[in-house]
């Protein structure tokens, strides 16, 4: 029989498909053979050092371990080298990864409710006799469960987050008629010093993977610096960020009134980034110092945002103060701004996270935590989240604090979800007509008080003409 042969033009494609792989084929085959000949623990020995300390099981990928009995253990690699760098910070020794457990995650733990092996000394299945501070206890212990896992999760939620996400079907209105912005906008309100700035740098670690880099400049310590301008922070640091916060400057509580009036406005006419907060005090200090009148305004090229949901951030630590001294004017000023009606969106009561817990003792960080919530008249579990910003101890946050790192990310969480419930629906061509023939009729009555005005002066003028 007679070969066939094959076409001249698939010959050549051939030819040519073989002329261009053959050297990437001996390439692969001489780093297969060197990869086999390598002993597993010269592979990567920054790698073979973490994986001593570390276990992962979700989405990771296997390397060598010799000291297991399978050989075997798991690790994400993307935050391999950073970990290792920010461990290296902040620990010197093994005996010092044990004791942190003990001082900064559980906190809570006290001996006065839990015994030694971390169980609560009363029994919890009944539910109806719980205290708040039961109620506290337990929710605390919830955290700490899912904390490790369920970081990931939700952080995974956060960075594939689109605006319009969580949104319901309510009201027969369909979602191409809801008015969903494109970024979803937060605002962080709260008292001068309570932890904003620090709030925001602590977003970047837990969400955006930016370890100990400070976006937001903070009044710690004895500076005495303060938020002059409204600051946009994509804290995910992604391009396609479905949401951003919004940094700004503390109300001062010796005139309150100021104050919220200043974020009445922000409310209702929107904020934009680089936008100053100015106030009474601040022009004598503007004028004396120099300062070009130019660069205190914003550049009109920022977009302007609507305000979606806002949080408000208190310091738990002058809370515990004031109750303790018995003076409640920083407390009272905390009620007029939470309770304040600008700031609601609609009859869900703005998130409280409480900052600089840390500086307490536990028994009073509870006990605050306890009080403050009654007196805003918020669930003392769900209403409030008690939020440590520890970055300063130069390691990653989720390692020094994995309950407050998923605290935080859960905050962030509600705060989205809240605010995709408050969509209103867009405005068709009846709302238009209305609003027009409104501003005609205000055009109306406008001009015709000023005739009566006018009118009314030129007979007062006659009258006098007359005498």
């Amino acid at each position: 029989m007679a070969r066939t042969s094959l076409p001249l033009t698939l010959q050549s494609i051939l030819y040519i498909i073989i002329y261009i792989s053959w050297k990437p084929l001996v390439y692969l085959f001489y780093q297969f053979i060197t990869i086999i000949k390598t002993p597993p623990t010269q592979i990567n020995p920054q790698i073979h050092k973490i994986a001593d300390t570390h276990n992962y099981s979700d989405n990771s990928t296997p390397f060598y371990n010799p000291k297991t009995p399978s050989g075997f253990k798991t690790q994400k690699f993307p935050l391999l080298e950073r970990k290792e760098n920010m461990r290296n910070l902040s620990f010197s020794d093994e005996d010092n990864q044990s004791e942190l457990p003990k001082t900064a995650i559980w906190w809570w733990r006290t001996p006065q409710d839990f015994d030694e092996n971390g169980h609560l000394k009363v029994d919890i299945s009944n539910l109806s006799n719980l205290t708040p501070r039961l109620k506290l206890l337990r929710e605390m212990e919830r955290l700490a469960l899912i904390s490790s896992e369920g970081i990931e999760d939700l952080r995974h939620k956060l960075i594939t987050y689109r605006c319009g996400d969580f949104w319901l079907p309510v009201g027969g209105i369909k979602k191409e008629d809801m008015d969903i912005p494109p970024v979803i906008t937060l605002l962080l309100v709260g008292l001068s010093a309570s932890g904003k700035s620090s709030l925001v740098n602590y977003m970047y670690s837990v969400l955006g993977r930016s370890g100990l880099i400070p976006f937001a400049q903070t009044s710690s310590g004895n500076s005495h610096y303060t938020t002059m301008f409204l600051e946009e922070h994509n804290v995910l640091r992604s391009m396609r960020s479905g949401f951003c916060v919004y940094d700004t400057r503390g109300l001062d509580s010796n005139d309150m009134n100021e104050g919220l009036e200043e974020v009445s406005t922000w409310m209702t006419r929107g904020v934009r980034h680089n936008q100053p907060c100015l106030r009474h005090g601040d022009y004598k200090l503007i004028n004396g110092g120099g300062t070009d009148a130019s660069s205190l305004r914003s550049n009109t090229r920022y977009t302007k945002r609507k305000i979606d949901c806002v949080v408000v951030v208190a310091d738990l630590s002058e809370i515990n103060k004031a109750f303790n001294s018995g003076d409640l004017k920083p407390v009272e000023t905390l009620k007029n701004l939470f309770n304040n009606p600008c700031i609601r969106k609609s009859n869900e009561n703005p998130l409280l996270i409480l900052t600089h817990g840390d500086m307490i003792s536990a028994e009073e960080r509870i006990t605050s935590r306890l009080k403050i919530c009654e007196y805003l008249g918020i669930p003392e579990t769900t209403g409030a989240y008690d939020i440590a910003c520890l970055t300063e101890q130069g390691i990653l946050p989720e390692e020094s604090d994995p309950v407050a790192a998923f605290a935080l990310t859960e905050a962030v969480y509600r705060s989205l979800m809240q605010s995709d419930r408050n969509h209103l629906p867009k405005k068709n061509w009846k709302d238009w007509i209305v609003l027009f023939v409104a501003w005609i009729m205000c055009c109306i009555g406008s001009f015709f008080a000023m005739l009566a005005h006018f009118f009314s002066r030129f007979s007062h003028h006659n009258n006098k003409l007359k005498y």
